[in-house]
């Protein structure tokens, strides 16, 4: 398959990661980052695109009042601070799928990406409606599960995985 490939680093932010994160947020936070800090290294070598994704709320009263996480324009919305930043190419996002980011849309076609790698949070969160969206747009589409945080029970985990084999993703 021809076309450009990208690592896609999904919501890695001070708000899931940093200590004083919510309860909700129960990642092992220093192996989730050491895995995808190893990915990063790994798929920049072999030739791929990095881009972050960061997940933002608009900062506004009800938003801070009741989500009260990765607000825009505040440090919990910034990338984790030991994660390794090695290309300026970071989009927001206000839904769980990266592909309703029109700016990360726009550049995905322009530079003709085919192939895409997911990690980061969470699998039965926004890393598995990007993966939904990536099939939707026509990339051929991975998952490394090293490098994925998952909250929810393995029922769940389960049964996106099953939802995503379905439409053709690969986990690696």
């Amino acid at each position: 398959m021809n076309g450009k490939k990208a690592l896609i680093v999904i919501d890695m932010q001070h708000d899931y990661l940093a200590d004083t994160r919510k309860p909700m947020f129960s990642y092992n936070t220093k192996e989730l980052v050491s895995n995808v800090n190893g990915a990063i290294a790994r798929y920049k070598e072999m030739g791929y695109d990095i881009i972050y994704i960061r997940q933002v709320f608009q900062n506004i009263v009800t938003n801070r009042k009741f989500i009260g996480f990765t607000i825009e324009g505040t440090p919990g919305a910034e990338i984790y601070k030991d994660l390794d930043l090695v290309s300026d190419l970071v989009f927001d996002k206000y839904f769980s799928n990266t592909y309703t980011s029109r700016p990360f849309r726009n550049h995905m076609e322009k530079e003709g990406y085919k192939e895409v790698v997911l990690c980061g949070l969470d699998e039965c969160g926004c890393v598995g409606a990007t993966a939904k969206g990536a099939v939707k747009a026509g990339m051929k589409t991975f998952m490394l599960k090293d490098a994925i945080g998952r909250r929810f029970p393995d029922a769940k985990v389960r049964k996106m995985r099953d939802q995503l084999t379905k439409i053709g993703v690969e986990y690696i």
